[in-house]
């Protein structure tokens, strides 16, 4: 039996920060990702999550363009997004003749609707904006703006997620022998009614849910792709390095709550401690490298 990897892909990494948003720029990361699956798919049972935050956010911007008609909320963008950036992940991978099948898989997420995050937006989506532009987008748009290094970018709320709903059909879909791409842009988010669920204005972050569907499926490792190489002590200084392996306890003061590489370590610890099997962090073009230890984080 194939060993079961969950690989959380990063919208940013599809879409490189303050690159043209466009499709064609897309396709270009995903050829690189598809050629990289195809390999990692011969030694390993692969399901993918992917991010969406710049694809989302772009959405939003063309949704609120059309003045005819009311903005369509983010739950709905969200599933639009899963469809879009599958479709294009599959089709990639459908080049090569020893890839599994693939589908793509419409998820949804239950979150809490008494969750913080609704009062405190901190997910980034969309692109990059000068930081003097801060206030008139704000005024424009009535969006929330948050500084993103040098950049201001959108803000939006990113409650936690907490149940897979479609996990029965993800895990039906692996026994068949498909490579999975499920939970696109952290899933759906939903909140139950009295009877169902209902969609809810957010975006979830991919990281943790990645990680609590690694948990359900039963995966043996988690594997995070970004656009940033590995973790790094000392990051944005001289003495800045990449920490090749961490325990949870060594990389527990990197999960702060900062919309960029916290949530990715605090994903990767809750899976480590919860299941005790490994998880790594690491670049797109170094994935092979990064299982091996030779390139990214490994954190046991």
């Amino acid at each position: 039996m194939k060993k079961k990897l969950v690989i959380a892909l990063g919208g940013n990494a599809l879409l490189q920060r303050g690159e043209t948003l466009s499709a064609e720029n897309q396709q270009h990361s995903i050829e690189l990702f598809a050629s990289m699956v195809s390999g990692l798919a011969r030694d390993y049972q692969l399901v993918i999550v992917h991010g969406n935050g710049p694809q989302v956010g772009l959405l939003a911007l063309q949704n609120a363009a059309y003045k005819g008609s009311p903005a369509w909320p983010l739950d709905v963008l969200v599933a639009e997004s899963q469809g879009m950036i599958g479709f294009a992940i599959s089709e990639g991978l459908s080049q090569y003749a020893d890839a599994p099948p693939v589908s793509t898989l419409l998820t949804r997420v239950e979150v809490d609707p008494q969750d913080v995050a609704f009062s405190a937006p901190g997910k980034y989506i969309g692109p990059v904006y000068p930081a003097d532009q801060k206030a008139a987008l704000e005024q424009q748009h009535g969006w929330q703006m948050k500084a993103d290094g040098e950049y201001v970018r959108r803000v939006v709320p990113s409650p936690t997620p907490l149940k897979i709903l479609d996990s029965d059909a993800i895990r039906t879909l692996m026994e068949a022998g498909h490579l999975v791409i499920c939970c696109g842009g952290g899933g759906i988010p939903v909140v139950a009614q009295q009877s169902g669920f209902k969609g809810i204005e957010a975006v979830i972050d991919k990281d943790l849910t990645a990680a609590v569907l690694a948990q359900s499926i039963d995966a043996d490792y988690l594997l995070i792709l970004t656009d940033a190489d590995a973790v790094y002590q000392d990051w944005g200084t001289p003495q800045a390095r990449a920490i090749r392996h961490a325990t949870v306890e060594e990389l527990a003061p990197f999960a702060a709550p900062d919309g960029a590489m916290g949530p990715k370590a605090a994903a990767v610890i809750q899976f480590v401690k919860q299941t005790g099997k490994p998880a790594f962090i690491g670049a797109l073009k170094d994935a092979p490298y990064v299982l091996t230890g030779e390139k990214g984080t490994c954190i046991r």
